[in-house]
């Protein structure tokens, strides 16, 4: 499992004083690309294969100006041409659950515009990240 923290700037808050909704998904994103990173992978736009098919993020609590949240992220699937990835936001100062959601990631030839089969080496690092729910 993987974890980032993120503290919630202002301006990611909304008129109500809470996080906005889209702010997670920027939080989910920066989570992916770290997860991603750790397997060994740079930001390289030249030899970046993974696309985002799909993500889902279900609203529990709350989340404010300043707090800091924690971002677990874990691979939940792994298939022939896709993976999933789950994650959990927490706000690490109280351990409370603010939102959970998941993420589709697609194996993708940029080249040839289509999906292709992740290589075996890929597969074995996801594995490894694998958490049974």
């Amino acid at each position: 499992m993987e974890e980032i923290h993120v503290t919630v700037r202002f301006g990611e808050t909304d008129a109500l004083g809470h996080v906005n909704n889209t702010s997670y998904f920027i939080y989910l994103e920066e989570a992916r690309i770290r997860f991603i990173e750790s397997l060994g992978f740079d930001m390289n736009v030249e030899c970046w294969n993974f696309i985002l098919a799909s993500t889902k993020l279900d609203f529990i609590n709350q989340g404010f100006f300043n707090q800091v949240l924690t971002i677990k992220t874990y691979v939940s699937k792994v298939g022939t041409k896709s993976f999933e990835l789950m994650h959990e936001i927490n706000c690490s100062q109280t351990g409370e659950t603010i939102a959970k959601g998941n993420a589709v990631m697609v194996y993708f030839d940029f080249e040839l515009q289509r999906s292709t089969e992740i290589p075996q080496e890929i597969r074995n690092q996801l594995t490894q990240h694998f958490i049974s729910l």
